[in-house]
């Protein structure tokens, strides 16, 4: 069995030493018995301590940690206080990422990440591996299992001609772009990281930040809600500013190849990430036009497998391309699942005057909570919220609007969202359960929801392709469809295996697949026979 690089210590420690030093600093400060000179060595000496505990501990986890890569399984070995045995089978595994943080990066070193199929966590680490080991471990698990019988120098010689394979490269961001992508995007976490910064800047008093002279002569109430302005537009600022930062280095040189049946991607400035996306496990693709992306012609398309969506700690799905095009995300999307040219049905026109009422319901609530507020606030124009009765036709229409579904002959699009639209393509064998649903609103004006759950969506967090508010009874019809074009296509699936069992892997010569059926038809004369 092999072991991990042997900096991969140096690595280990260094990050290990930061978090156990902070703790055994607090610690030292807390039995300190007083004195700037007692307080200096007590601190220091556990912070030491804390150290050379870090540094031992790594040196040790190093020495117990082994892996080995068998024809059919994946075994790790691992533990420092307690010892545990792995054996992960080859046909289970799911995606492998790789990444390399920046002090790795330094030390040429890669954490490989072994995900597992409906696994919700990670289920192996190898901390840290050379970065020429950790390509070749990606590729050998993605291919699976080693023929029988080959030999260790044959499997070797086989590695370096796969690795020597040209790669088609799909997509690569351009710095346009990426420019872009940064300027429009908000990241969750940047108001939090924006409001520390500015924390820091105003030494903890947001007063601070306000100039003396925005404020100078206004009235004490005035001047609050100016100061009040002042500090959210601050904020706002900063947060963008942090958002666009993250987004770029998150993004930056991101590349999308293909090999074979496999889809490779890199991305990332200061934590380079790099991992796999099996086109055989693909579940559903996502095709992404927010605002303001959508008004410049641009997309995102992104790939969801089953179980997992690789490089996102969050499980989401992962970036196929992160923005291009609205043209080159429909052709990569096509050679990923060739569904034809898009023609969506809307909705009942019905459907549109329920989204009418719901906003003209929402307006009345907002009128109807500034009322009571004006009692006890100086808060005199409640009845300004009522201007948005102008806005209801206009936003009715563009929900409605933005809504579609698309049985294709092989393949269920649907499509919802304004301000995200989202286009979700489910190959009709991917389905894993068909639902009919209505809402109490729904049943008054006799419509339904019909949904095609897979094994990466999840419906109760609406990332399930749904085609929304379609006519009850044609939703029934659908579903009757969607069930029946699933068996359809899992016994052509069958069909075809069974050809390739019997005269080899089917290509174009023996087996032509009618994009427009979903039944193969041989086309020589062996097959026949």
């Amino acid at each position: 069995m092999k072991k991990l690089h042997p900096l991969s210590v140096a690595a280990r420690s260094i990050s290990r030493s930061v978090n156990v030093g902070l703790l055994f600093f607090v610690a030292g400060v807390v039995a300190s018995p007083g004195g700037a000179g007692a307080t200096l060595v007590s601190v220091g000496g556990m912070v030491l301590l804390g150290i050379v505990a870090a540094v031992v501990y790594e040196l040790a986890y190093y020495e117990r940690f082994r892996y080995e890569l068998t024809s059919d399984t994946f075994d790790v070995a691992s533990g420092v206080l307690a010892r545990r045995d792995r054996e992960v089978p080859l046909g289970r595994i799911q995606n492998v990422d790789v990444r390399e943080p920046i002090l790795a990066r330094l030390l040429g070193l890669a954490a490989v990440h072994v995900e597992t199929a409906g696994g919700g966590q990670t289920e192996v680490s190898l901390q840290y591996v050379g970065k020429e080991e950790a390509r070749r471990l990606r590729r050998q698990l993605r291919r699976g299992a080693r023929t029988e019988g080959e030999t260790s120098a044959e499997s070797a010689s086989s590695d370096e001609r796969a690795s020597s394979d040209d790669e088609e490269l799909l997509f690569e961001i351009q710095p346009r772009e990426l420019a872009i992508l940064s300027a429009f995007t908000i990241d969750p976490g940047a108001s939090l990281l924006g409001g520390i910064a500015l924390s820091f800047l105003s030494g903890l008093d947001p007063t601070a930040l306000v100039p003396a002279d925005l404020v100078d002569g206004l009235p004490g109430a005035e001047a609050g809600l100016v100061a009040l302005a002042w500090l959210v537009a601050l904020f706002l600022v900063a947060a963008w500013i942090v958002s666009a930062v993250l987004t770029f280095a998150r993004y930056y040189g991101f590349r999308l190849t293909r090999v074979d049946d496999e889809l490779y991607y890199e991305r990332g400035l200061v934590q380079r990430y790099s991992g796999t996306i099996p086109l055989e496990k693909v579940q559903t693709l996502t095709i992404t036009e927010r605002v303001p992306f959508r008004w410049f012609g641009y997309g995102a398309l992104a790939v969801e497998t089953a179980g997992y969506a690789p490089g996102q700690d969050g499980r989401g799905t992962e970036s196929a391309i992160p923005l291009a095009g609205y043209d080159r995300v429909l052709a990569l999307a096509r050679s990923i699942e060739p569904f034809g040219e898009l023609a969506l049905e809307d909705p009942p026109t019905r459907a549109r005057e329920r989204y009418g009422v719901r906003y003209l319901l929402l307006v009345a609530v907002l009128v109807g909570a500034g009322y009571p507020l004006a009692i006890v606030t100086p808060l005199e124009r409640w009845y300004l919220p009522a201007a948005l009765v102008v806005l209801v036709p206009v936003a009715a229409h563009l929900k409605w609007h933005n809504r579609g579904h698309q049985l294709g002959d092989r393949y269920f699009l649907t499509r919802t969202g304004f301000w995200s639209r989202s286009t979700k393509v489910v190959p009709y064998y991917r389905v894993q359960a068909v639902l009919h649903t209505q809402s109490i609103f729904q049943r008054r004006r006799r419509l339904a929801s019909v949904t095609a759950d897979t094994a990466s969506s999840a419906t109760l967090l609406g990332r399930a392709a749904t085609a929304y508010d379609v006519d009850a009874d044609a939703g029934l019809e659908m579903q009757r469809e969607l069930e029946e074009r699933l068996q359809e296509r899992l016994r052509a699936r069958k069909r075809e295996r069974t050809v390739g069992e019997r005269f080899g892997s089917p290509d174009e010569s023996t087996l032509d697949l009618d994009p427009n059926s979903d039944t193969p038809h041989d086309s020589s004369e062996e097959v026949d026979r």
